[in-house]
Formats: C-alpha cells, structure tokens, sequence
C-alpha cells in the first residue's frame, strides 16, 4: 500500500490519510469543505461547500496521476436530502461527462456541521 498526500487538498485532522493506493487502485477518504490551507467554510453554501470538497477529491485524484474520469465510485454525505439537486448539479459541472457510480446518502448532520463530505474510489493506470 502506498499513502498519498497533497499539500493542494485539506490536511486530515485525524488518524487517516487524504487516500492510499493499492492494486491499481486509489481510495479517497471522505473530504469536507476544508480549504487546502486549512480554513473551515462551515458558513458558505451548499453549492460552494460542494464545490471545495470537490476541490479537495480532485487534488487528491490529480496527485496520484489520475483525473475525473478515473472516478469509480463516488459516496456523498448531504446533511438532509433537499441539497441532492444542487450536489447533482456541482457535482456534473467539476466531474464532466464521465459517470462513475454514485450513492448520495443524506445524513442529520456531518462534523462541524458542514453541509456535504465526499469519498471515492479511482482506478490509477
């Protein structure tokens, strides 16, 4: 196994890392919208908490040598069902044409009250 880490995604806060590689595969553990340099956007929208734990995915994804479309599967944490639409929409503009599976899961609450966390699974060639 090999752990990857980014200084262009948000440092993990706990025991974890940004995503570990193996077999051919890369595992993106679950990102918030936590800005790279550290700063908490608990105040900003849905739509642009979605679009900085993208962010975060993609810089993940992009350091480890893949792209969007190296997508597997996709897992989302949406604190309560009515932000599917705006995800879905964010979510289409940064990924692209490429449709990796996907489970939206809406949840009570995500830690520190952020609104979407997002976890993946990618295939590195």
């Amino acid at each position: 196994m090999k752990i990857l880490h980014t200084d262009n995604a948000s440092a993990p806060a706990g025991h974890y890392s940004q995503a570990i590689e193996h077999q051919g595969l890369l595992y993106i553990s679950g990102q918030l919208p936590v800005s790279a340099d550290g700063t908490h956007n608990i105040g900003a929208s849905f739509a642009e908490q979605a679009q900085i734990a993208l962010n975060n995915l993609l810089a993940i994804l992009n350091a480890a040598g893949g792209s969007a479309q190296s997508l597997i599967k996709v897992t989302v944490y949406v604190a309560g069902v009515k932000h599917w639409p705006a995800f879905d929409k964010v979510y289409a503009e940064m990924i692209g044409a490429h449709r990796p599976a996907r489970a939206v899961v809406p949840v009570p609450e995500l830690h520190h009250g952020y609104l979407v966390e997002i976890e993946a699974v990618a295939a590195l060639a």
